[in-house]
Parts: C-alpha cells; sequence; structure tokens
C-alpha cells in the first residue's frame, strides 16, 4: 500500500520522530477488514477541527471537500468524534438519507465506517475506511472489533508520543503501485504486450489518479491521438471530445464503488465509441470499442415521443446545494426548487408536500395546469395508501418511469391522475424526522437510473434542510411580527395643542422586526413622547422593546420627571439582566407654555422645524445607552417649542446606510423638512420616508415620530 519500503518496528518500541506511524496503523486497519480506502484525521491544536493527515487507496481530489472538517459537520467523522463510537453507512441510499453532503459529491455505491480514536481521557481523531458497494449491507463483528481495537491502539501510541514531545503530523498519501513482479519477469510483460497488440479493440491501463499508462495501437486508433500523447495524460483530457465532467465521473464511480463503469461517447463528426472501465484496487483498465448499436439509433434519427435525456451531473447537484442555502421562507424553497432542481433534473412540474397533526398539506407547487389536482392533497391524512403518504411515512423514495408502474402498486383513486406520465416522491427527511415530500412530475415516460435515483435522493436531503429552516423561520417570523404588533401603539392618541404622526418599518434584512420603538401618553394636560432603538432584529429585540415601552409609561404615568423616568428605566433594564443595549430620546411637552423638557440616552438628536421653515438639529445633553451604567444620570434640556413648529423624532435606520456620511444624511434630512412646507403631518411623515436613502434601502428598523405643537 505504500510508496516506499517501510520497515517494521521493533515490538515495543515508541515511535520515533519521522516514522509514518499514522500510515502504518491506516494500511494494517485496511488490510484487516479488507477496505479498499481510508483515511486518519487529527484534531487540530487550537481549533475544533478535524485535518486529514494521510489519505490511503484512493487520490486525496476524492476527499477534497473534507480535508478539513468542523466538529460539528453532518459527515460520519466528526459524527464518530462527537458521540465517541463507531459510525456505520452501508450504502449508497442510507449515505443519501444521512449525510446528503456527501452523497451530493459521490452519489456511488460504497460503504463507509468511521471510528474515533480517542483513549478514555482524550480524543485525537477519527478515521473513515471505505468498501466497495458490493460489500453487506451490515457491518460484520469481525470488523467492528478489528476497527474499534485497531483505533485505540492507535490512540495510545499517539498519547505516548505526546507524552514523549512528538507531535502526530500529516504523512505522504498510501497509493497503492500497479509494478509487475514476480516469476513473470520481462520475458512474460513483453508477451502480454504483444498479446494486447493483436487484439481487435483497444485497450488503456489507468493509475488511481486517472492517467494513461499504457495505451495499445488499437485505442489509439479509435480514440484519434498517438499513443505518445495518450501516455501520462488523464483520460477524460486525451481529446476534446473526451473533456466532459460526466466521464471523469464514471472513473471517480469506478474506483469508489469497484465496479465496472461505462459509458459512451461521440468522437465527431459520428463515431460513436464505447468505454468500459474495469476497476482495481491499484487503477483501472479500460476496453474501448465502436458502439455500433448506438451509432444506428443516432442515423435512424429520434424518435416520435423519445425524451431527450439528461444527466444531473455533480457540478449541477453543488450548484443547486448552494442556491437552496440562500432561501429564507418556506415559499422561497418552493420557489427555488421550481426554477432551479425541476429544469435540472428534467421534469416539468412539481409538488412541496408538508406534513401536521397527521395531515398532507400543500406548501406549494409549480408546473400544474389545473390547480384543482394539487388541492386534492390538501388535508389528506397520512394513513391514506398514496405513494406521497408512503413516500413520507417510509423516508424511502419511490420512482415511477410510467403511469403503469404507478397504477399496478396503487388504485386509480390513489394515483395523481394530473396528466403526467412519470415522477419521482421524495421524502424530505430532516434531523432525523420526516418534514415533507417532494414529487416531481415528467410529462414522459422516464427512466431513473441508479445514479440519478442517487442524486435525486440527495437533492431531497438538502431541500429537507432547507425546508426545514424555512418553516423554522415563518413560524418565527409569524409570531415577531404578531409580537411586534402587539408591543407598538395602533393609533396615537389625540391629545390637545398636540397633532402627531409615526411610521414604523422593520429592516428587510434579518425577520423583517426589530426593537425600534415610539409612543406618545398623555400626562395631567401634558404629554409625554418617547423613540427608541434596542439592537437586533429579532424576538428578543421585540421583546425588550416592549418591556422597556411598558417601563416608561409606568414611569410616566406616577409622575416622574423625564431625568427621572430615564433614570428608572435604566436601572430596570440592567436588573432584568438584558445582554442588550437600547438607545432612547423621552421628552415631556408642554404646548400651552410653548416649551419640552428633553432626556436622551444615546439616541440620535431631534429635528426643530421653526415656523418660518428653519430647520436646526437639537444639542442635547444626554447620557449613555439603557443598559450600561446603573449608576448613569440623564440631565435634562429645554426647548423652546413655538406654536407651528415641528419635531422630528427618529431612529438611526433613518439616515445611516453603508458609504453615506451621518452629516450629509442629517443635513439632506434637515433640507427635505425645510422645503416640505405646512402639509400635513401624514404626509410629511411619508414624505421624509420616502426619500430617505436609508429607509429606501432598510439595513435597519426605521422608527419616526413626528409632533406639531398647535397654534
Amino acid at each position: 500500500m505504500s510508496d516506499g519500503h517501510m520497515s517494521p518496528a521493533p515490538a515495543g518500541a515508541r515511535t520515533r520522530v519521522g516514522r509514518p506511524l499514522l500510515s502504518l496503523a491506516l494500511a494494517s486497519m485496511m488490510d484487516e477488514v479488507h477496505a479498499h480506502s481510508g483515511a486518519v484525521y487529527l484534531m487540530a491544536a487550537d481549533e475544533p477541527v478535524l485535518e486529514m493527515a494521510v489519505m490511503a487507496g484512493l487520490p486525496r481530489a476524492f476527499a477534497a471537500p473534507w480535508e478539513r472538517v468542523g466538529l460539528s459537520a453532518p459527515i460520519p467523522v466528526a459524527e464518530a468524534v462527537r458521540e465517541r463510537r463507531l459510525v456505520w453507512v452501508g450504502g449508497e441510499q442510507e449515505m443519501a438519507r444521512r449525510y446528503p453532503r456527501i452523497a451530493v459529491v459521490l452519489p456511488y455505491p460504497f460503504a463507509l465506517a468511521a471510528v474515533p480514536v480517542a483513549t478514555s481521557a482524550k480524543v485525537y481523531g477519527a478515521v473513515f475506511v471505505t468498501w466497495p458497494g458490493s460489500h453487506p449491507p451490515d457491518l460484520s463483528e469481525r470488523e467492528r472489533d478489528h476497527l474499534t481495537a485497531a483505533c485505540g491502539r492507535l490512540a495510545v501510541r499517539l498519547e505516548r508520543a505526546v507524552e514523549d514531545s512528538v507531535s502526530p503530523h500529516a504523512e505522504p498519501d498510501l497509493l497503492p503501485s500497479a509494478h509487475a513482479a514476480g516469476a513473470a519477469g520481462t520475458l512474460g510483460t513483453v508477451e502480454a504486450a504483444r498479446m494486447v497488440a493483436r487484439l481487435p479493440y483497444g485497450l488503456c491501463s489507468l493509475d488511481l489518479h486517472g492517467r494513461i499508462s499504457f495505451a495499445n495501437a488499437a485505442a489509439a486508433e479509435l480514440i484519434g491521438v498517438p499513443v505518445s500523447q495518450l501516455l501520462g495524460s488523464q483520460l477524460w483530457a486525451a481529446a476534446p471530445w473526451l473533456n466532459d465532467p460526466v466521464y471523469e465521473d464514471r472513473y471517480r464511480a469506478a474506483l469508489l464503488s469497484q465496479h465496472s463503469t461505462s459509458f459512451v461517447a461521440l468522437r465527431p463528426p459520428g463515431d460513436w465509441l464505447s468505454f468500459r472501465l474495469y476497476p482495481s484496487t491499484t487503477g483501472l483498465s479500460v476496453r474501448v470499442s465502436r458502439a455500433r448499436a448506438v451509432a444506428e439509433m443516432s442515423r435512424a434519427g429520434p424518435r416520435p415521443g423519445d425524451a431527450p435525456s439528461r444527466l444531473v451531473t455533480i457540478s449541477q447537484v453543488l450548484s443547486l446545494a448552494g442556491a437552496l442555502t440562500e432561501a429564507v421562507g418556506v415559499q422561497d424553497v418552493v420557489q427555488l426548487v421550481a426554477d432551479e432542481v425541476v429544469p435540472a433534473v428534467g421534469s416539468q412540474a412539481v409538488v412541496m408536500l408538508g406534513s401536521r397533526s397527521g395531515r398532507l398539506h400543500v406548501l406549494g407547487h409549480r408546473g400544474y395546469p389545473d390547480a384543482r389536482v394539487v388541492e386534492r392533497f390538501d388535508g389528506m391524512p397520512l394513513a391514506e395508501p398514496t405513494p406521497g403518504t408512503h413516500a413520507l411515512n417510509t423516508g424511502v423514495p419511490a420512482f415511477f418511469d410510467t403511469r403503469e408502474q404507478l397504477e399496478r402498486l396503487y388504485p386509480l383513486r390513489h394515483a395523481t391522475p394530473d396528466g403526467f406520465a412519470a415522477w419521482a416522491y421524495l421524502p424530505l427527511i430532516a434531523s432525523g424526522r420526516p418534514v415533507g415530500t417532494c414529487v416531481l412530475a415528467y410529462a414522459e415516460p422516464h427512466l431513473f437510473p441508479a445514479d440519478e435515483r442517487a442524486v435525486l435522493t440527495s437533492l431531497g436531503g438538502l431541500i429537507a434542510q432547507a425546508l426545514e429552516r424555512a418553516v423554522l423561520y415563518d413560524v418565527k417570523h409569524q409570531l415577531a411580527h404578531g409580537l411586534q404588533a402587539a408591543l407598538l401603539p395602533h393609533t396615537l392618541p389625540t391629545l390637545p395643542g398636540i397633532d402627531a404622526a409615526a411610521r414604523y418599518l422593520p429592516a428587510t434584512q434579518g425577520m423583517d422586526i426589530g426593537g425600534d420603538f415610539y409612543d406618545l401618553v398623555p400626562v395631567a394636560g401634558l404629554a409625554a413622547a418617547v423613540i427608541g432603538d434596542v439592537q437586533g432584529h429579532n424576538v428578543t429585540a421585540a421583546g425588550l422593546m416592549g418591556q422597556i415601552r411598558t417601563a416608561v409609561r409606568a414611569y410616566t404615568t406616577v409622575g416622574q420627571s423625564p431625568e427621572e423616568v430615564m433614570r428608572s428605566t435604566n436601572r430596570l433594564l440592567i436588573d432584568l439582566g438584558a445582554e442588550l443595549f437600547a438607545s432612547c430620546l423621552y421628552l415631556r411637552l408642554d404646548p400651552g407654555r410653548g416649551r419640552a423638557v428633553m432626556a436622551r440616552a444615546g439616541h440620535p438628536p431631534p429635528l426643530l422645524r421653526r415656523p418660518d421653515g428653519r430647520v436646526r438639529v437639537l444639542d442635547l445633553a444626554g447620557g449613555p445607552l439603557l443598559g450600561i451604567d446603573g449608576s448613569a444620570v440623564y440631565p435634562t434640556t429645554e426647548v423652546e417649542l413655538a406654536p407651528g413648529s415641528v419635531l422630528v423624532l427618529y431612529t438611526d435606520g433613518l439616515i445611516e446606510s453603508p458609504g453615506v456620511d451621518i452629516e450629509d444624511a442629517l443635513a439632506e434630512l434637515g433640507r427635505r423638512l425645510a422645503e416640505a412646507g405646512d402639509r400635513p403631518l401624514d404626509e410629511l411623515a411619508d414624505e421624509l420616508v420616502r426619500h430617505s436613502a436609508a429607509a429606501r434601502e432598510r439595513i435597519d428598523d426605521v422608527a419616526l415620530l413626528l409632533l406639531r405643537a398647535d397654534g
């Protein structure tokens, strides 16, 4: 298994610096259980990360996405470390259900075991090994015992190495060599070459990296490239017409599953060639011949009703997986599946079904001319014997190439009379529980080969994860909006001598809610107004906002002065143990005497528009944000408020936007206010919000409260 000669270590000797401890342990482990590839991971020194230290049996490119793995990652080696147990994946279907991220990249039949490398006191890393797809679906007791014991021995040796101040390190990967050896000798090799040269079809030998190490003359002639140019190049890069990811995918499938694979390719202008790949643990043998049957079909031309073939490639699936991570709500997921997944897999329609209280409900659908066909699913009991409920209840995908296949298993009344001819029912399983079913419908009969079924099953897992996040988001979103609607005033009170208008716009990022608040409170012939901003755009911020608004109302009602209201609210916030801070501006209005007394806690300064149209920013005394310092004081400032004057109270979401200086934004707000004239406050509020660049982008919440002293 190694690239060079390794002498066995003396019995009982401790590993010296530079000895291939990991390589020897991995090679021995794989040999004991007859695995054909594997890798050893070590824990990073200063972060919760597993790093691949050595790989054996296959090129490292096969595991490139997982060379560094976070301990929280949903993959077998990380799970083995987290749970301190052996993790077994018996085949491609199980891999697709449990670890769709791996199945998306490697949708091939193989089995995998991941084992922690740990003593009772410490985890040093993990090992995974793989077997061909022909391995039984269960791990034998002998294999389990060998793997567990070998990883235990490796952990002890790593522990000793650390005690000797020898840090474990990465080692060269182990790839088997395919050197001729033994009695055959040179004469045998020469005779074998002569025999191969006489064969009427092409033969190539590929190493584990896909590079051609031998090709006979017939192969060179069929491919159309001289032997001298073939040697050392990868098969799919040897000629421009072979440079397609699909062909490289067949090579990967053969090596990982250790099953023969094949493909046909068109050598321009019209020669179809058949490539058959026969794998071993040292490389692949490739037989190249003319694909006469395919050529005959091509010459005959497409028959009426033949659907164009479509193969979902790895690159397509990776792109879809990335797109699914961007979906936010349930309808975003439905839209993305309809726009991206449906065309990629060649289907013409999709239904997304969820489950609630023992019944199916339709989350969304696309491609059905008659919506009534889909609506019959809504409210259907999960006990009803339909393909959709069966997939959801069992977690097993179902594929029907034709309507006849569907109707053989399900009575006509339980089938889908939707005018389509083939279906894929993908169970959506996330976090070990079913969240729904994705039904893909095809207009024509559609074959589902094994590799396409594996990719679709993997896609189902990715859609399920996106849907689970989206459902949770929508629930939180509805809860948060309901909470915020209950906490903000529905209308402002009508008070003598004061005209008022308010606007609130949630941020368009996050959950569309936040902690901005405002209020207007009558106080014994006077009025109190407050505006504030709790940091954050979530349920916690909205809840804390409600507590602050309630506290301000209570302290105002019992007759506290503005500075006392601010001090009391600040102490309450600290006593609550909230980890969020809040800015606040509080003022007591006395329109009869034409004045206002204001207290400020880290809040943007208000603007005052005088009756003559002049606007100025009020320079107010103030204290720190609420919730920081329990001993903070909040001095007040008295401001003259002539009849017809307008006070503009706002949160920073109205003026702060990326790349815009606050001073310039305030100046622009003042200009808009000066040019607005004596229009009604509701019109003025709309005008100020509409022309605010920050309000249009809405990176933050926007609250605006306008107050006018009546003349």
